[in-house]
This record gives C-alpha cells, structure tokens and sequence, in this order.
C-alpha cells in the first residue's frame, strides 16, 4: 500500500472514506482478539480512540491509562461504571500479574519513545497466558514523512531506530515488522502474529465504497483475510499480538 500523506494522516480531507474503513478494521480486529470471557483489561491508548469503550460494551472491565501528554477524545469523557480512568505516565502504581490483557492502540508504542519500557511494565503486569495488543508507526510511515520534509539524508539512517519529527515537532519512533517482534520477545513474550494494520489502498477503499450496498462489511473481511508476508513492512501502521508465557 502507498504510504498516505502526512496532512491525511489525521482523518480528514480526501481519505475520509479510507479512514472510516481504517477504524472498522480496527474495530473488527479488537472484537476477535479480546477474551471470550469478562476480564479485566489495561488500555493504554493515552485515552485516544473507541477502543476502551468497545472493550467495556463487551462485558470487560478496563483500566484506562490517561497520559498526561495526550489529549483524551471527546466520545471517552464519559465512562461507563466499568471503565477505571487514571492518570499517570507509568504502570508503576499497578502491581505484578494482575490484568489479563494489555491493549497499547493509537500509536502508543511509536508516542512513546522508550518502548522498550512500556513493554517490559506491560509483560510484568500481565497475567501468566495474558495478551497484548499492539500497534506501532511503521517505517514506511517515517520514510514518507521524512521525504515530505526534504529530509533525505534521514532516509539512508534506517539501522536499529527510526525517529522521525513530524511537521507539529513530535517525534514518532517507526518499526518495521522485524524490529516490532524483536521489541515484543525481549520483553518475554510469545508473539503470535505481526501484520500491517491495512494492506488495502486509499484508492482500491474508495472505489468499492463508492458503489455502495454492504461494501464496507465485504472489504472489512476481505482485510482481516489477508495473510500478508509477516517480514514485510508495508502500510502506515503495524499491529502484533503477544502472549505472556505461562
């Protein structure tokens, strides 16, 4: 898939119709991989996101992480009975073992510099056999933005990590599949699958959307089939799954 320009990458303008398919993938995807039965979740998507509210509408209770950093959505203000907000820019205020999955959407790994951190407080606070969910910046992502810039020296440095200033002056950390796996099985986690987020073109969306009847359910399906090549690196986003041995 070719990377999407920068100034799309908020959602609006000319890939709207790309972006609504982009979150019922994502939708989709969370409800085949959270736990059959209610659990308790951590959600680390810096109140970022429907995740939390999806995650709790199908009978878990979450832990939501509000980084201070981030500025939350508005749709996430109110929180059910089983949603817990708390504030913080750490896990240390949980203890060991005590969540059964971990869920790290919007981006959460590349925000976070540190990854390797996060990831580490992730696998302490899982549960034996827990889960985690994760998705990243990938470098396709950081080479487009970095190219959008006139950065070309930044193109050829592409070794152990990419990060990439964006036009607002954040910094993103971009992964490529390898180097997400790697991430995930230092911390002690069994990784179960790395994919990209989408394979599906902006234009190829675009086109089925626009001939209507149940398109976007069809193309939702035909995403979530696809098996791409786990060491490619391609789209703007990657999302892996990882087990905590036990």
């Amino acid at each position: 898939m070719l990377p999407i320009p920068a100034n799309e990458l908020n959602g609006s303008g000319a890939l709207g119709p790309y972006w609504t398919f982009y979150h019922a993938v994502v939708a989709e995807q969370l409800r085949q991989w959270l736990p059959e039965r209610p659990s308790l979740l951590l959600d680390l998507s810096g109140g970022r996101g429907r995740w939390t509210a999806q995650v709790a509408r199908a009978g878990h209770r979450v832990i939501q992480v509000m980084d201070f950093r981030r500025l939350s959505e508005p749709w996430l203000r109110d929180a059910s009975d089983r949603v817990q907000k708390v504030r913080a820019d750490d896990l240390d205020f949980l203890p060991d073992a005590c969540v059964d999955a971990v869920i790290a959407e919007e981006r959460a790994l590349s925000v976070e510099i540190m990854a390797e951190s996060v990831i580490q407080d992730v696998a302490r606070v899982l549960k034996p056999g827990g889960r985690a969910l994760v998705c990243v910046d990938s470098l396709v992502l950081g080479m487009a933005i970095l190219a959008e810039q006139n950065y070309w020296a930044h193109l050829c440095q592409t070794g152990e990590v990419m990060l990439v200033p964006w036009p607002d002056g954040s910094i993103t950390r971009c992964f490529t599949s390898v180097q997400l796996r790697e991430l995930l099985t230092a911390a002690g986690l069994e990784v179960e699958w790395v994919r990209p987020r989408t394979v599906l073109s902006p234009s190829t969306v675009d086109h089925v959307l626009s001939t209507g009847g149940h398109s976007l359910a069809r193309l939702v399906r035909t995403e979530l089939a696809t098996r791409p090549d786990e060491e490619d690196t391609v789209g703007i986003h990657l999302v892996a799954s990882a087990r905590k041995k036990g």
